[in-house]
């Protein structure tokens, strides 16, 4: 059946029984339950909005593991260490009257790993992903506070591309028929439901943008974005990092070659670019440093 406010699929199931003994009925629901958090043993769930309610999407993943998504020296670090101390520290916020809740933006070229590091601090934190994606058109100012304030605890609420559906109010008054929101979610509900009156807290959102240029300044001010990090192209320590992780066998030597010949091609090679070349040559490591021209095609 469907809920025809919301459009939201739902059903019923009714179980009887001969007699008056339920119990076997809770003993299938419990050992239901039991086997569903079993699926979620080490892995990362994600959930969408769906209508008014978060609903799983696709099956719990494989956590991914932080020491596979290369950043620059010290960002993850940097990162991780914000996170845990906004987590293991609320009383410090309380006593301060200062809102629990952090947000974090992620910036830079597409391809550098954002996303992937989100992915990975969620599986090294234990949390769960909240998808939200702002160009939705059915999104409302109203629906956006109510997902938020019941988004799963011990979760992630993560915002991609906020640059798709919301940019500067300059841009859109130089060019409005290019720069406009999509849905019916307007700027001011965006703001308000990140840091307004009615906003919740205990909350962890991160954004991601390849243009931040493009955003207003008031979406990105401390209180609703309290830490800004940009990602970028891979530098001469990434790229050692990640021949390294590849190909463990190969003496460090022979990464600081591949470095220098891929950074001789070109200075703007994505960590995505790195990856899709090393699995053109999974076994072959003299051969990926032989071909890297074709790095950057």
């Amino acid at each position: 059946m469907v809920d025809l406010n919301t459009g939201i699929p739902w059903e019923t199931v009714t179980l009887t029984s001969l007699g008056t003994n339920r119990h076997i009925f809770q003993d299938i629901l419990t050992e239901a339950r039991e086997l569903a958090f079993k699926q979620q043993v080490g892995k990362t769930v994600m959930y969408t909005a769906v209508g008014s309610e978060w609903r799983l999407f696709g099956f719990p993943r494989r956590r991914r593991p932080l020491s596979s998504v290369v950043l620059d020296g010290g960002i993850s670090e940097k990162i991780i260490q914000d996170v845990k101390d906004f987590i293991g520290n609320p009383k410090w916020y309380t006593d301060r009257g200062i809102p629990y809740r952090r947000g974090y933006l992620l910036y830079g070229p597409p391809g550098c790993g954002k996303s992937s590091f989100i992915t990975a601090l969620a599986g090294q934190l234990e949390y769960s992903i909240c998808l939200m994606s702002l160009s939705d058109r059915s999104l409302t100012d109203d629906r956006l506070n109510y997902l938020l304030s019941v988004a799963p605890q011990q979760s992630i609420i993560l915002l991609e591309d906020v640059d798709a559906a919301f940019v500067s109010r300059d841009l859109a008054k130089e060019n409005p028929t290019v720069y406009q929101g999509m849905g019916r979610l307007t700027f001011s509900g965006l703001l308000n439901a990140l840091d307004g009156v009615a906003s919740t807290e205990a909350r962890l959102v991160f954004m991601t943008t390849n243009h931040l240029d493009r955003l207003d300044p008031a979406l990105i001010r401390p209180g609703r974005v309290d830490c800004k990090q940009f990602i970028g192209y891979c530098s001469h320590w990434q790229l050692c990092q990640m021949f390294q992780r590849f190909y463990p066998e190969q003496p460090a030597a022979l990464a600081e070659q591949f470095a220098d010949r891929a950074l001789a091609v070109s200075d703007s090679i994505s960590a995505a670019q790195v990856q899709g070349h090393f699995l053109l040559f999974k076994l072959e490591p003299l051969r990926a440093i032989e071909n890297i021209q074709e790095i950057s095609q």
